[in-house]
């Protein structure tokens, strides 16, 4: 009688999650989620952790399959070789199969002082020391949020709705990715919370002091609170496994998501770079992402070649506030396309889509409930080929 296999998830976000509940309920596969919290992190409403208008985290019992094993640790190595995985506080996990989820954290500022004394917002531990470096600021004090980007806009626009003097360094051009109709209806909204916004030449942060950001022009910005929004990059857990990754720390993988180095390692989200399609870090791409990993890894399961990854965009969603926000429309490869929505109509969208990707989770994880009641009934019995005999450590 073939045995159970092993299929260990190392992240518990939007592209883990997904992973692991598309894993579950499948006869004879065991799945174990690994992520260094006991919750789930609503990354795409860190910003307004930050301002106070959001925790940020959900249950997992509300969006995880519940045949899923969660530890709660943090995976400090990986042994391809040897198909086990290093723990934090020392504990050793096997796996037959891995599914590579960590996502992605604050990238290096490479601008002096700006890792010493700017907050990041990339991260739930990050966001919530900001939000305590806000509530510590006088109302009326400065704060300049780094970062043209839409975490940048989405920061600097919830702290400015909530009453404070904001400031926001683009650098070039504020929010590259939107097409120049969607740029324009964010700049009018980004004024009209009162959010002074620096771009063009000379408008980069050149360095970051206790109470200023200084930009490449030379224009000095007093600042109570410096927020870093520069841009995002991989966890470095793969490299130091031996494991290759691109520029930005981010797993190399084939076009079915599968590493390169290792058949028994398959990437999802922001922490995987696929040799052909790659995809821009978002959570729009790793809830797609997760399920095809874990189709990736059924189907090596069953001895058949896995399909090659797809991932299409529909939009590129950006909240101003809680009052207004902007859903810039893309083409299926989210290249930018004229259209958009704005204003209150905006907002709604926008928090539809948050509020949706949870219930989108919940939602694969009843169809897992389903899959082990059926396979409970005796109504599906795959035979898995399962490769060599392991069994997971302590």
């Amino acid at each position: 009688m073939p045995r159970t296999v092993e299929v260990a998830v190392i992240g518990g976000g939007y592209a883990g999650v997904a992973a692991a509940n598309r894993l579950a309920g499948h006869d004879r596969v065991a799945v174990t989620l690994i992520n260094p919290r006991p919750h789930f992190t609503e990354r795409i409403r860190l910003h307004q952790l930050a301002a106070g208008t959001h925790e940020a985290v959900a249950d997992y019992r509300d969006v995880l399959a519940g045949g899923v094993r969660l530890v709660a640790g943090t995976v400090t190595r990986i042994d391809a070789a040897g198909r086990a995985l290093t723990l934090a506080d020392g504990d050793t996990l096997g796996y037959d199969y891995l599914i590579y989820a960590v996502g992605s954290g604050p990238a290096d500022p490479g601008v002096p002082g700006a890792a010493a004394y700017a907050h990041g917002v990339a991260t739930l531990e990050d966001a919530r020391r900001l939000a305590a470096a806000v509530r510590s600021a006088p109302a009326s004090a400065p704060l300049v949020v780094v970062g043209g980007g839409l975490t940048g806009v989405e920061t600097a626009a919830e702290l400015a709705a909530q009453g404070r003097a904001v400031t926001l360094v683009c650098g070039a051009r504020l929010a590259p990715s939107l097409h120049a109709t969607g740029r324009r209806a964010v700049a009018r909204l980004l004024g009209g919370l009162g959010v002074r916004v620096l771009d063009g030449p000379g408008a980069e942060a050149a360095e970051v002091t206790p109470g200023e950001v200084r930009l490449a022009d030379g224009r000095e910005l007093p600042a109570a609170v410096t927020v870093w929004a520069g841009g995002f990059a991989a966890p470095d857990l793969a490299a130091r496994s031996g494991l290759r990754t691109d520029a930005l720390g981010r797993m190399v993988t084939d076009e079915t998501l599968t590493s390169v180095d290792d058949p028994r390692i398959v990437a999802a989200g922001d922490a995987a770079a696929p040799a052909a399609g790659r995809y821009r870090m978002s959570c729009q791409a790793a809830v797609q992402a997760g399920p095809q990993a874990a189709e990736t890894v059924l189907t090596r399961i069953r001895g058949a070649d896995p399909a090659p990854l797809r991932v299409r965009f529909v939009a590129q969603c950006v909240s101003l506030g809680r009052q207004a926000g902007v859903v810039q429309l893309t083409h299926r490869d989210d290249r930018p396309a004229r259209g958009f929505v704005g204003g209150r109509t905006g907002a709604a969208v926008k928090e539809l889509i948050c509020r949706g990707t949870l219930h989108l989770l919940a939602g694969e994880a009843r169809r897992a409930a389903r899959r082990a009641r059926r396979t409970a009934d005796g109504a599906a019995r795959p035979t898995l080929a399962t490769g060599r005999e392991r069994r997971p450590a302590a």
